[in-house]
């Protein structure tokens, strides 16, 4: 069988919006929360669900503008930055974090599911992941230059998580004095891994982005990925 997609719904208490949904060829497997970048659930993401899913895993990516701009899906040039920069004033933060967290616990539910449920995420999704990571109790975590953790550092207490996080050297959204502040304050807990990726700007991993797309460091870091997924979230 090869890979399917499908759209669920998730309901929370003032709305409900899209969960996509992608199956492996088992049709089974251990789940994963994928959280968009900016640029929404588009070309993108959902080119990182179908590697997900190719390696057996239950991959579910939520509709995170849901309330501001719906099926959101930006082109990755500077038009599509410019327009998803521009939806961010008006995107409520803590209500975000909530509708992650409960499109966490749909995952978990998901019939297909099996085993252990983790949450992974790029730029804004990489600090929704940190997030659900606090407050949504997942199996682990994997967060690609989350924008802005080093301000909710505070939060490193209620992660209980195997975390990695991914950052690039030369990042002008976060500068690599945030990333020593994340080293440190995570710094003696083995559970959690931290690389930066030499020469790599913002938005590294996304091949649809030409202004931010470093492959050298995309596939460096989607091996350390792997590894992690597979110690963490094995697929049986």
């Amino acid at each position: 069988m090869p890979i399917t997609t499908r759209t669920d719904t998730v309901t929370v208490a003032d709305g409900s919006f899209d969960l996509s949904v992608w199956l492996p060829e088992s049709e089974q497997g251990p789940g994963i929360l994928l959280l968009q970048e900016i640029f929404g659930v588009g070309a993108y993401i959902r080119s990182v669900a179908e590697r997900l899913a190719g390696l057996g895993y239950v991959v579910g990516a939520p509709d995170v503008f849901w309330r501001i701009a719906p099926r959101w899906a930006a082109e990755h040039d500077e038009a599509g930055l410019a327009a998803s920069l521009g939806l961010m004033p008006k995107f409520d933060f803590a209500a975000g974090v909530a509708d992650c967290v409960a499109s966490l616990a749909a995952v978990r539910a998901l019939p297909e599911v099996t085993g252990r449920v983790g949450v992974m995420g790029f730029c804004l999704g990489g600090l929704l992941t940190y997030q659900v990571a606090a407050h949504g109790d997942p199996d682990a975590a994997v967060s690609y230059y989350g924008s802005n953790i080093a301000a909710f550092l505070d939060l490193h207490e209620h992660i209980t998580c195997p975390v990695q996080f991914h950052f690039g050297e030369s990042d002008p959204y976060i500068p690599i004095e945030q990333v020593r502040e994340i080293e440190a304050r995570f710094s003696g807990r083995p559970e959690v891994e931290i690389h930066v990726q030499p020469g790599a700007g913002h938005a590294f991993d996304n091949q649809e982005a030409a202004m931010f797309h470093h492959p050298q460091a995309a596939a460096a870091s989607w091996a350390l990925t792997t590894g992690f997924l597979a110690k963490h979230l094995p697929v049986t």
